[in-house]
């Protein structure tokens, strides 16, 4: 019994967790109006120096927000507007921009 149980919960975890780690677009668009500031409505900056968020890549986002957050990444502003942020609140910003329309390349 014993046995069976510890393999059940690696498996168990295995497809429970993609689920989690995607992220969800609708808490993330409820959680963005801090961005709205510097990053745009809906992540189209139009400042040149506050870079665009929408379109761009979930995992990309996230390990940035992740980066500013301990401290690898640098930036005054940003450390402070994710200092109280979660991993669930990360996870949910970068679903939300990345599924934004953002600056369309021509090939």
């Amino acid at each position: 019994m014993k046995t069976t149980l510890f393999l059940l919960v690696p498996v168990a975890l295995a497809f429970s967790l993609p689920v989690h780690a995607a992220g969800n677009a609708e808490a993330g668009k409820a959680k963005s109006t801090a961005c709205a500031a510097c990053h745009g409505a809906d992540g189209n900056s139009t400042v040149p120096s506050f870079p665009r968020l929408a379109g761009q890549n979930r995992d990309y986002l996230y390990h940035s927000l992740k980066d500013y957050k301990a401290g690898k990444r640098k930036n005054p502003i940003m450390a402070g507007q994710v200092q109280n942020l979660s991993d669930a609140d990360m996870l949910d910003l970068a679903m939300y921009f990345s599924k934004q329309k953002g600056l369309q390349l021509k090939y």
